[in-house]
């Protein structure tokens, strides 16, 4: 699929578009979003990105449009993961819900740049060397791994106080003076005629930081779905924004998704296998079948990718609502036997 430069540059333009109507329409008045208007605006960005999907379909094939739907869908999974993470760095920073969206903003903007660098990287490496996809697929599903390995407990937030700082905000603290208390929004403060750096600042730094691993994670995996720059753009693109919407309107859900992370693993382990096969498929590594294709890996449909990762969200959803009410309901009938005892 050939791109013109100009249609890059017109995208390019309309994404930051988004992001500075975001900031002027909801972010530069600080407050806290009703969940009426986190809905009303999800719903938007999701629509936008529906739009845009039958658009792309329409000009280039659905082959291709398949191909963004299935690329769309994971980032926004990896993404939902990523906001659990966001809500634990900024309960860690006791950051008032009024100024939460800002802070999301920013991280957005930040993940923008970081993912459009690693999308640019990925895509000059495929182009010289195709032994590439190897090393890809051994990183997601190796990923994948120590992902089904983690456990997003429900009390995980009420200990996010305990966490230690991540090795970035640890050095600014060490090379720049901060106060513990938030001054407004601002990033930096006077005291006595000198500058501080506020707690929003470095919550701004943890979240930019933390993003660059959700990058390492999120487009070798669309690499996977497709090797077209334009869609591993764009589906990333349309998968960050509305994240900040999304953040609020799923609120308490996000403590909810016990399973989230292992049925991403299945996925990211998945779409790693997938780029092993595709790998053997165009082999040119001369220590692996003397350097000649190997014609009988099977190639996985964009159809079948789609499929999978649908379904296996769907089964980790469900999955974790149910046992999280089951705990739930554990939890009130031990309350109450426990109320009961005392009352005897």
């Amino acid at each position: 699929m050939s791109v013109d430069l100009w249609v890059w540059l017109v995208t390019g333009a309309a994404v930051l578009g988004l992001v500075i109507f975001d900031f002027y329409a909801h972010v530069k008045t600080p407050h806290a979003p009703t969940f009426r208007e986190s809905a009303i605006w999800s719903a938007v960005y999701i629509g936008l990105a529906v739009v845009f999907g039958v658009g792309l379909g329409m000009v280039w094939g659905w082959g291709h449009g398949t191909e963004y739907f299935t690329g769309y869908v994971t980032e926004k999974a990896l993404s939902v993961d990523n906001l659990f993470i966001f809500l634990i760095i900024m309960t860690k920073f006791a950051v008032p819900r009024i100024y939460q969206q800002k802070v999301l903003l920013v991280g957005v903007a930040i993940a923008l740049v970081l993912r459009t660098v690693f999308i640019l990287i990925g895509a000059a490496a495929i182009e010289q060397w195709s032994w590439v996809f190897y090393l890809f697929g051994a990183y997601l599903v190796y990923t994948g791994i120590n992902l089904a390995r983690e456990k997003h407990e429900p009390d995980e937030v009420d200990h996010a106080g305990e966490r230690k700082d991540g090795m970035t905000v640890r050095l600014i603290k060490r090379a720049l003076p901060t106060v513990d208390e938030y001054h407004d929004d601002k990033l930096t403060t006077r005291i006595n005629g000198k500058m501080f750096i506020t707690p929003m600042l470095l919550v701004m730094v943890a979240i930019g930081s933390t993003d660059v691993i959700f990058a390492l994670d999120s487009i070798p995996a669309i690499y996977g779905i497709t090797q077209e720059p334009y869609i591993v753009f764009t589906a990333n693109a349309f998968a960050l924004l509305g994240l900040r919407q999304l953040y609020f309107l799923l609120g308490g859900l996000l403590e909810r998704l016990v399973y989230l992370s292992q049925g991403l693993a299945v996925i990211l382990g998945f779409i790693g296998i997938k780029l092993v096969l595709h790998a053997m498929h165009e082999n040119e590594l001369p220590f692996i079948n003397g350097g000649q294709h190997i014609e009988w890996a099977p190639e996985i449909s964009t159809v079948t990718s789609l499929l999978v990762i649908l379904g296996t969200l769907t089964i980790a959803t469900v999955a974790s609502l149910i046992k999280t009410s089951r705990d739930k309901k554990a939890d009130t009938l031990e309350s109450d036997s426990v109320v009961t005892g005392k009352e005897s």
